[in-house]
């Protein structure tokens, strides 16, 4: 049929695969055209030493890095350098004073009994000194023979084994007990001078004493000394406690009057509210934002089993519901202006995820709840430019996926206001569980206002989606489960036409309706869609009801006294008759295409084999429905319901197995005939629908009990 005016020419632009990118293009756009504001901060023209026009505040929070760069620095020159105290050291100083006495002993000893080879004392004296430096040198640690005047070594070499015994003594005592206290690089001399102090009232003679005097200095060092290493973990430390400086939200950065210092302009850049300092991330982030939702979409509708018109109008009806909840969303945001505590609870989240779940496929409805979600994050984020709201996210996607669930399966409208009610209580739990994890302090009148936001925002939701649906529905052509339980109500002028005019067909496809419903729901098919279908699939049957055996009652048969040629005629007719009858009376067009082809292009059996006993060269064609063949599952299930529902009916007394067999050879024969080569029902769905149709029909056919007369 052919559509005229705009609707003719959206329809023909529908059908180009590059309008389907027009449409995601366009969608982006208003993508980011709604969100633009929320991202945008207001900027100023200042200069640098100006005087401020008017009071500033930060319109976000955020880390200072270059401040909190100076808090650490003066927190790790705050912190003084440490010291350790080195308690072995005064062993080690001992222990070299000992091996010092120990190598002037062994030298002695030596050169006691070696004899002297015709050298005077003086030249003994200066081998022996050569000899104590030697061992000295490759023994002792540390430059000792450089420290220590030759004249101490010459003195330790002339000294008796009493003399040095006692000077080893006075060394390492004073020694020991000068470095078991702090000496410091500051009191070195000291602790030197109060050791030779003491060593010089030892008693000693001059040479000796002179000697110990001069060894206890040597082992004098600082044993407190600086630990750079501790010294630098403990200024590490102090930098990782400086907390990160932060210029706050609504802080005052400059007062109207005041003047634009260097601090005060690098706050202003640093916050990008300078027209020269604004930065494009935010804008990148929201194109790409805006982009993948639209690439979503695509992708959902690109991955649909339709045809390419199909999958375009979903995509359309899918952006429409997506930009009016957007158009929402934005509302709720410019009314959170009013300050009014938990406004923003009062966007109807539920509405489209309900409104997708109705009109397209439940994994739609997911889609757009959590698509939604996001959005929500990024408009309800008060005026923190760069941050999400993570309560809204929470909120959105309870009561989204919350409201899918919670939808009958065949949904009529006071069954959606009941839906609207139960996704009014899940906001209202949502809220309360936002608060809750909260764990902060809870105004009690903020929090009764959030709740009834809450609960207003699911009874919206209800009542946008019972108005927005039926232009949906007269735009598209959607048939919605609500419009088919409506279409369902026996009050139906045409269900009370087929009723009145001709009940055997009303029966028959009350029967054939509850065989498709149950094989459509066991392959996954639209099962409310063919049960609605069923009720009207006959209706060309109205026209001339006495002719079809199902409305023939206790009279003649009227084919009895017609050729086959018109019998086949007025068979054929009811087809096409009922599918006019059905546009005459505007049913949607899902209807008039299940009356067209419920007998597809199968043979008139009876009336071909009378007609070919009168006349051998009739053609089989000439006696062959029109068509088109079923295009969908649901009709192919109805063009199978039908036969079967006739054939078991006209049987005396069916048994299970007669029944499977007579269901197995009809759909074999669809099959054989090629009735099912158009639509995308598969052989082991249609061995589904063959179980379901001989369960259902043994229920219908059961044994009865033979009551006495």
């Amino acid at each position: 049929m052919k559509i005229p005016g705009q609707m003719g020419r959206l329809r023909m632009m529908l059908s180009f695969k590059w309008f389907t990118f027009v449409i995601l293009f366009l969608l982006a756009l208003i993508l980011f055209g709604i969100f633009y504001p929320n991202i945008r901060p207001q900027t100023y023209d200042i200069k640098l030493f100006s005087v401020a026009n008017n009071t500033i505040r930060s319109p976000k929070t955020i880390v200072d890095d270059e401040k909190t760069k100076e808090e650490k620095q003066l927190a790790a020159a705050s912190v003084a350098k440490v010291y350790t105290f080195d308690s072995g050291l005064a062993q080690n100083r001992v222990s070299l004073m000992d091996s010092i006495f120990d190598v002037a002993e062994e030298v002695n000893a030596e050169y006691k009994n070696k004899k002297h080879g015709g050298k005077n004392s003086s030249g003994l004296q200066e081998e022996k000194l050569a000899k104590l430096k030697e061992i000295l040198s490759e023994n002792v640690s540390g430059n000792v023979t450089g420290s220590i005047s030759d004249t101490s070594f010459r003195a330790l070499l002339s000294a008796t084994p009493d003399e040095l015994k006692a000077a080893r003594n006075i060394v390492e005592t004073n020694v020991n007990e000068a470095l078991s206290q702090k000496v410091t690089e500051n009191n070195a001399a000291e602790a030197k001078s109060r050791v030779a102090s003491q060593i010089e009232r030892s008693g000693l003679k001059a040479g000796i004493r002179n000697a110990a005097s001069e060894l206890g200095q040597y082992a004098i060092v600082p044993n407190y000394v600086y630990d750079a290493k501790l010294t630098e973990k403990r200024r590490q430390q102090a930098r990782d406690n400086v907390e990160p400086v932060k210029i706050l939200q609504g802080q005052v950065i400059v007062q109207e009057g005041h003047l634009i210092d260097r601090e005060t302009y690098r706050e202003l850049q640093l916050l990008g509210l300078l027209k020269s300092s604004g930065s494009v991330k935010p804008y990148i982030g929201l194109a790409l934002f805006a982009f993948f939702a639209s690439g979503v979409l695509y992708l959902y509708t690109s991955r649909m089993r339709a045809t390419e018109e199909e999958k375009q109008n979903r995509l359309v009806m899918a952006g429409l519901i997506l930009v009016i909840a957007l158009a929402l969303m934005k509302l709720a945001g410019i009314l959170t202006h009013l300050e009014i505590p938990g406004i923003e609870y009062a966007y109807p989240a539920a509405m489209a995820p309900l409104l997708a779940r109705i009109l397209l496929r439940d994994r739609s409805a997911f889609l757009l709840s959590a698509l939604l979600a996001a959005c929500a994050s990024i408009e309800f984020h008060g005026d923190i430019a760069d941050t999400f709201n993570a309560e809204m996210v929470v909120y959105a996607l309870i009561t989204g996926t919350g409201g899918i669930l919670l939808l009958p399966k065949r949904p009529e409208r006071t069954r959606l206001f009941k839906t609207g009610i139960f996704a009014a209580l899940l906001n209202v739990l949502a809220v309360c569980v936002i608060y809750f994890l909260n764990a902060g302090q809870i105004v009690k009148a903020d929090f009764l206002y959030t709740l009834s936001f809450a609960f207003l925002s699911g009874i919206l939701s209800a009542v946008l989606v019972m108005g927005l649906q039926p232009f949906f529905e007269a735009a598209f052509g959607i048939l919605s489960p609500i419009r088919l339980v409506e279409l369902s109500n026996p009050n139906h002028p045409l269900l009370k036409k087929i009723l009145t005019e001709a009940p055997g067909t009303y029966h028959h496809s009350l029967m054939v309706a509850n065989l498709a419903e149950a094989a459509c729901e066991a392959i996954g098919a639209n099962g409310l869609l063919a049960r609605v279908g069923s009720y009207y699939h006959d209706i060309g049957k109205t026209k001339r009801p006495a002719f079809f055996i199902e409305n023939q009652l206790n009279v003649p048969n009227p084919h009895d006294r017609l050729s086959p040629e018109t019998s086949r005629d007025i068979i054929i007719a009811h087809a096409k008759d009922g599918a006019e009858t059905l546009k005459k009376y505007k049913l949607p067009k899902a209807f008039s295409d299940i009356a067209e082809q419920h007998h597809g292009t199968t043979l008139l059996k009876y009336f071909y084999h009378k007609a070919k006993a009168q006349n051998p060269d009739v053609k089989e064609e000439a006696f062959r429905y029109p068509g088109p063949k079923p295009q969908t599952k649901e009709a192919a299930v109805i063009n199978i319901a039908d036969s079967v529902e006739a054939a078991v009916r006209s049987m005396n007394h069916p048994t299970p197995d007669d029944i499977q067999n007579l269901v197995g050879n009809i759909v074999q024969g669809r099959i054989m005939d090629g009735q099912f080569n158009e639509c995308d029902i598969t052989l082991k769905e249609l061995e589904t629908v063959k179980r379901t149709l001989c369960e259902t029909l043994n229920g219908i056919f059961h044994s009865r009990i033979q009551y006495p007369k």
